[in-house]
């Protein structure tokens, strides 16, 4: 990312959006805000100024709604100085299934899939024309879990880590670069009373974007800020590609075969 690139940051009202856009402020980076608490927006964006004399737009809009996320839509398609999108806005809506607020899940899946896929696409459209920019999509560890607490919101992450993979197929050779992240638990306002997680299982939001922007600036396409070894990443991706042969072909797998009709 060379300085003075234009970003726009969604989830910068608090959290990982707002550290990770005051990092690119002082990077040099000028930044679109976007966020729903519009009093937090307009404070970061005058301490931006203040501090690293980075010129900041807040754009406030709530994306779990059709109206305010075509808004942003907008300024990725239109404004060809942006050359920066990252996606840290997030919700969560946990619990069993059989047990959730059908409500909460459709405004945690219209933030963390829809409003994330239309960004993406706007961003890839725009970017991809002017062979130039990157996209950063926050997704989370919770993407290899299967977990009945809290499978809806996990499953909303998995399908970022998939997206990104196709995204990153379909922009590497414009010149555009792609990288999800995929944090741990980690000390957040989104996380509430850390659930009793022991120490050495919560990572600082400091850390963690610190992690992504040395990820980023690595050329990393998976950035996993807590995984030491990353011999696990490649050997699921490597289990991933060796069954992709297998996965389409005429005939069942023989254990799904009716058994031959003894001849008389």
């Amino acid at each position: 990312m060379s300085a003075k690139t234009l970003a726009l940051v969604t989830g910068a009202s608090s959290g990982i959006g707002r550290l990770y856009a005051e990092r690119l402020a002082a990077r040099g980076h000028d930044l679109i805000l976007v966020g729903r608490n519009q009093r937090q927006l307009q404070q970061a964006a005058a301490d931006f100024l203040i501090r690293y004399g980075a010129t900041c737009e807040v754009l406030a809009a709530d994306l779990s709604r059709r109206d305010q996320l075509h808004l942003v839509e907008q300024r990725l398609t239109e404004d060809d100085h942006i050359a920066l999108l990252v996606n840290s806005a997030g919700l969560v809506s946990g619990g069993p299934l059989g047990a959730a607020d059908a409500d909460a899940l459709t405004t945690m899946l219209d933030v963390n899939v829809v409003a994330l896929t239309r960004l993406c696409s706007a961003a890839a459209r725009s970017f991809g024309q002017q062979r130039r920019g990157a996209i950063v999509n926050f997704s989370s560890a919770m993407a290899f879990f299967d977990t009945a607490r809290s499978g809806a919101y996990a499953a909303s992450k998995a399908f970022v880590l998939s997206m990104s993979y196709s995204l990153d197929l379909e922009l590497r050779d414009k010149g555009v670069r792609v990288q999800v992240v995929l944090p741990g638990y980690t000390r957040t306002p989104m996380l509430g009373d850390n659930h009793g997680l022991a120490a050495d299982m919560l990572m600082e939001v400091e850390t963690l974007v610190d992690a992504a922007l040395a990820g980023f600036d690595k050329g990393e396409f998976v950035t996993i800020p807590s995984l030491e070894d990353l011999g696990y990443l490649a050997r699921w991706e490597e289990a991933r590609t060796a069954m992709r042969p297998h996965l389409s072909l005429r005939d069942a797998a023989s254990r799904y075969r009716r058994p031959a009709t003894p001849t008389a």
